[in-house]
């Protein structure tokens, strides 16, 4: 194992250590690092500018002898600043975080920060994680069969039944082709893409609310 990696870095807990340090557990694309930046609270810091929450850094680490890497160099590479200024985006961006753990939920997370940030619709990136959330803890939602093993029919409704955790034939359901249209594009394209979708703001509620319950969070 090599003793340095060059990778971006996305800060998922900072913690203060003596008097002007900080261990940091990291995500990246070769999975989460704890790391220390010595000095880094110091007022001349050259690393401080580099580990902000709610952004995506180039960081180099240097492997020491046990599990606990230094942070040799960073540098903002992206910085999603306007999740500061809205709290309810600031609250999910935090959920988002603690939720996170391993690598491959880097670009998850990198894109759920980038929707935040610009002012894509709350509720449309919350559907978005909330769905890969699911995927990637192995209980990703069957947008093809119902619960009782049918192909899901664009004729008929269908509930969200939290128990079989899948979609229900229902006639009084709330879930119509159109959300089930629009949760697939959710599932299978990228949030920068699903965005740009337009006229889905009467189904969007319904969706959020079982995305939100699928995921169990």
């Amino acid at each position: 194992m090599t003793a340095i990696e060059r990778t971006k870095a996305i800060v998922l807990r900072r913690t203060n250590y003596g008097e002007a340090d900080r261990i940091l557990t990291l995500l990246t694309p070769l999975g989460q690092r704890s790391a220390i930046a010595r000095g880094v609270r110091r007022e001349k810091s050259r690393l401080a500018g580099g580990i902000e929450l709610f952004a995506v850094s180039d960081v180099v680490l240097r492997r020491g002898k046990g599990s606990l890497y230094t942070i040799t160099q960073a540098r903002l590479d992206r910085f999603y600043r306007q999740i500061l200024q809205d709290y309810d985006r600031l609250q999910f961006g935090y959920e988002c975080i603690k939720l996170v753990d391993i690598s491959e939920w880097f670009e998850v997370l990198s894109e759920t920060l980038a929707g935040l940030s610009d002012a894509v619709s709350l509720q449309l990136v919350q559907v978005w994680f909330y769905l890969r959330y699911a995927e990637l803890t192995g209980y990703e939602l069957s947008l093809v069969n119902d619960v009782a093993g049918q192909p899901l029919d664009r004729q008929k409704r269908y509930m969200y039944d939290s128990i079989e955790r899948g979609l229900r034939l229902s006639e009084q359901g709330e879930l119509t082709a159109d959300h089930i249209k629009f949760l697939r594009l959710a599932a299978n394209k990228s949030l920068r893409l699903v965005a740009q979708i337009g006229g889905v703001e009467q189904i969007l509620s319904g969706c959020w609310l079982l995305a939100r319950q699928h995921a169990g969070v």
